[in-house]
């Protein structure tokens, strides 16, 4: 892990962790909506897919950052659950594709539905100017937080 320091700084970061760690909360309840019928990582793996399409197993593992075998593993497990389906390339029988099913899709919508729930209860007790300014400042750090590679930090776990 890189030690990266903010002269001078300790307590935004301090408040960054804290906010973190909101997030991250209200992430996890979100997928309460799910009653145990995927794993973290499966979600994960829907998540990511989902944006994607229609892809090539290893890119889905490229994308998530896990080997091949593991991304295997875990679709079959959703194949069997009906949440994605595998196909062939066209062009390359030997090129396994992947993509997320309906019930896949209206999986990761319930999760996705939850979390804004959850997200606005929390906006809706701050005021209109607290809002605009909390919006402003999330996606300016999204946006920095996606050139993280650069620094060497992996990139944002999409949840």
């Amino acid at each position: 892990m890189n030690d990266i320091a903010i002269p001078g700084e300790p307590a935004t970061v301090a408040a960054l962790e804290l906010m973190t760690r909101a997030l991250v909360g209200l992430t996890l309840h979100s997928l309460r909506v799910l009653d145990g019928e995927v794993s973290l990582p499966q979600f994960r793996l829907l998540l990511v897919l989902s944006g994607l399409g229609r892809v090539p197993s290893s890119r889905l593992a490229a994308e998530l950052g896990m080997t091949a075998s593991s991304v295997t593993r875990l679709a079959d497990r959703m194949e069997a659950a009906g949440l994605l389906a595998r196909g062939t390339d066209p062009r390359s029988r030997s090129i396994v594709t992947v993509e997320v099913t309906e019930a896949g899709v209206d999986l990761v919508a319930r999760v996705v539905e939850r979390r804004h729930v959850l997200l606005a209860a929390v906006l809706n007790r701050m005021d209109p100017a607290e809002r605009q300014a909390a919006a402003r400042l999330a996606r300016r750090f999204a946006e920095l937080a996606g050139d993280a590679a650069a620094l060497g930090v992996t990139g944002p776990l999409p949840l």
